[in-house]
């Protein structure tokens, strides 16, 4: 059998792959290095430098490696800073995800795996079940879950096989610390690192469930291996919210160092998101979750090793009003 996973050389992407190899699927990366790095993409998987909204060459690697499943993971996953990027957020989360269900569809495909995110939910009520409407409150949020609608469309119309989960505020080794818009642990080590403060929007009461890699990556590699998960939705992540604030505590203890916190304005976001997982129990023999200080200790000794990354501001802003303070 043979995986296409795009977004293979980033974060979640990586060690999807990893699972897949060592499951004995034959692996091809799909990545353009924006926000992941080559020595991300585990030994044995073979890299193919692209993006996905590049469709003569999505049309050429559909031809030429006859796939067998597609795991889509490739996305720009920074969820505020989407507001101020919308028109790269729609190209690269929907439209991009358009052009693999397309030739998912043509090259008849067993079945395609989307990584979506709680961010669909927007502020339901707590906990985030998959029976609620979704009401996505930010241009992420609307990307990932018309990718979701259009899976559903192809479907019933092509019969594409299709299971999509949607993780949240997950952490470990291979992310991108380097990140300055996305994913907090990452950047509140960096930080540390650079001996910079640590930087909370708002008053840091509010409150995530966060994941560790291998409390997902392995669920999402092998999740194609049952047949009744097939045009089902699942939540995937921890069970447990904690505030931003005994977040920063937590890592500051695992990279041994005294919390320094710089408080700044509240930005657009929502304030308390976490998940049930009630039904993902139901399909699947989950791992036994790692706890958020042994996550973490984990990730800060990889981080120690591989040390602090430089950080940018993105590019191409195209509304640059209310952009939130340090952005």
């Amino acid at each position: 059998m043979k995986a296409l996973v795009t977004g293979g050389a980033g974060f979640i992407g990586s060690h999807v792959a990893k699972w897949l190899l060592q499951d004995g699927l034959a692996v091809i990366v799909l990545d353009d290095l924006s926000g992941g790095y080559e020595e991300n993409v585990p030994n044995g998987a073979k890299l193919v430098k692209g993006s996905i909204t590049d469709y003569s060459l999505l049309q050429s690697l559909f031809a030429a490696e006859h796939f067998d499943y597609v795991y889509h993971l490739a996305a720009y996953a920074a969820e505020g800073l989407s507001h101020f990027i919308r028109r790269y957020n729609y190209e690269t989360n929907l439209i991009g995800s358009i052009n693999l269900i397309n030739l998912s569809v043509l090259h008849q495909v067993k079945c395609f795996v989307f990584t979506s995110s709680i961010a669909v939910y927007g502020t339901n009520q707590l906990p985030m079940t998959e029976d609620l409407t979704p009401h996505p409150e930010d241009p992420y949020g609307v990307s990932k879950y018309a990718v979701e609608l259009d899976l559903q469309s192809a479907r019933r119309q092509f019969g594409l096989n299709y299971i999509v989960f949607r993780p949240h505020n997950v952490y470990g080794e291979h992310q991108n610390i380097g990140d300055k818009y996305r994913n907090v642990i990452g950047i509140f080590m960096n930080n540390i690192l650079l001996g910079k403060p640590l930087t909370i929007f708002g008053d840091g009461e509010q409150t995530r469930a966060f994941s560790y890699i291998d409390d997902v990556a392995p669920v999402i590699a092998r999740s194609v291996s049952n047949p009744r998960a097939y045009g089902e939705v699942f939540n995937v992540g921890g069970d447990q919210p904690y505030t931003v604030n005994e977040l920063a505590r937590a890592v500051s203890r695992a990279m041994g160092v005294a919390p320094n916190i710089r408080y700044l304005a509240e930005r657009n976001e929502v304030k308390h998101a976490f998940a049930s997982h009630a039904k993902v129990r139901k399909f699947f023999d989950l791992p036994a979750p790692v706890s958020l200080e042994e996550g973490v200790s984990r990730m800060a000794a990889w981080v120690k090793q591989v040390g602090s990354r430089s950080t940018r501001d993105f590019a191409a802003i195209e509304i640059p009003y209310g952009l939130p303070e340090g952005w």
